[in-house]
């Protein structure tokens, strides 16, 4: 007869309890500049020049020096012409330059009026139509990055704003982590592949595999490598034979139902016949049937079959592990607190993530079927309310809101 059965780990423990087994992964990559979005950055970037590289004209103009033009309609020569990427020469005193934006600002200018503000005259002369402030529409030389700054840190990920500062000092290549390998199944009898059978010959009780479907993109999303070992049956043989297949090659093995308490969930046991259990049940709705252990070396996660409890314990759960086990430095969603559009009367004992949407009038709506099973909460949505157990909302109360946009990133 089996004891009495553990309490529902809370969602902060869980959390901190899976990335204290996170260590970062040994190895890492050299690659293109080009070819590394998404990927976590395995040392400090640190510039060896100064950007922009000296004064540069923020603005189609003409430099000039503020101190000669005191009053509106001066008329200056125009001395020079300097375009970006030719090289300046001293500006003559009394003389206005021709410039364009990018191109270097002369010595001796300190200034540059806009082409609006002026009105040539003939080809040589220009009248200046507006007197100018000392340094306006000049960006001085190392105002965005300075010699020997760190630019990007390590374990920072990169997008595709940090991959155009890299290039910005000129880093054709950067060293990444090396991508975390996947081993991806799911458990489950009843799930048949789409394609395989047309949906007016679906047999009672047989559903989609959807959950495969989301989870190799998210884990793509995350730079992993992944091998889909498809549907092992319900059965603890096959369940088994699959976890000892997965193990050696795999950094984590990543499974999609069967980690409830029925006599057809099977990834309990068979875990801990080839290594260790280590978490169970997560006092989250949706998501509650959760666990962790060990395979050989590798890292094991089972998600629940639910997909809308699999969607939100990966985005919760898996995702910052994987980005651990990266090096990641920033793993948790930025939660901001927006105003409720609805009403939710009945408090739950588990900490609620509530599928809702942006508003019209800037608040939150809600799904009106918040069930694990209704995916299309999550395509309907923009992202999730973290309601704290016990708690109601009543329409206009502030609430925490985390954004698809972030979590899918």
């Amino acid at each position: 007869m089996s004891g009495p059965r553990a309490p529902m780990r809370s969602l902060d423990d869980a959390l901190a309890e899976l990335l204290a087994h996170a260590a970062p992964l040994v190895g890492t990559q050299t690659l293109s500049t080009f070819d590394v979005d998404g990927r976590v950055l395995a040392e400090d970037l640190v510039s060896a020049l100064q950007v922009p590289p000296q004064d540069n004209s923020a603005m189609d103009g003409y430099a000039v020096r503020a101190a000669e033009i005191a009053d509106e309609g001066v008329v200056l020569p125009v001395s020079q012409r300097v375009a970006a990427g030719s090289k300046a020469l001293p500006l003559a005193p009394g003389s206005a330059a021709r410039i364009f934006t990018g191109a270097p600002i002369p010595q001796g200018a300190d200034a540059v009026v806009m082409q609006e503000d002026c009105e040539p005259e003939g080809e040589q002369r220009v009248r200046v139509r507006r007197v100018p402030a000392c340094g306006q529409w000049i960006r001085r030389a190392g105002e965005d990055v300075r010699s020997g700054a760190i630019v990007l840190a390590r374990g920072q990920r990169i997008g595709p704003a940090a991959q155009g500062l890299a290039a910005s000092i000129g880093m054709d290549r950067l060293d990444v982590a090396r991508r975390p390998r996947v081993a991806l199944f799911s458990t489950g009898d009843e799930l048949v592949m789409p394609g395989a059978v047309a949906p007016h010959l679906m047999q009672p009780g047989t559903i989609y595999n959807s959950n495969r479907f989301f989870l190799r993109s998210l884990l793509h999303r995350l730079g992993c490598e992944v091998t889909d070992m498809g549907v092992v049956p319900d059965s603890l043989e096959a369940t088994v034979q699959a976890l000892r297949a997965a193990a050696p090659a795999h950094d984590l093995i990543l499974t999609s139902g069967g980690v409830s308490v029925g006599e057809e969930d099977h990834i309990k046991p068979a875990v801990r016949s080839l290594g260790s259990l280590d978490l169970w049940q997560i006092a989250i709705k949706p998501g509650k049937p959760f666990a962790y252990g060990s395979v050989g070396q590798a890292h094991f996660i089972g998600l629940p079959g639910n997909p809308v409890s699999s969607f939100v314990t990966f985005v919760l759960l898996v995702r910052p592990f994987i980005l651990r086990l990266q090096g990641a430095a920033r793993l948790a969603p930025h939660a901001v607190q927006l105003p409720a559009h609805f009403d939710w009367p009945q408090a739950d004992r588990r900490r609620e993530f509530l599928r809702v949407r942006h508003g019209a009038n800037g608040g939150l709506e809600l799904f009106p079927n918040q069930s694990s099973g209704v995916l299309t909460s999550t395509t309907w949505g923009d992202g999730l309310v973290d309601n704290p157990p016990e708690r109601t909302i009543s329409h206009g109360d502030s609430v925490a809101f985390i954004s698809f946009a972030e979590l899918l990133a």
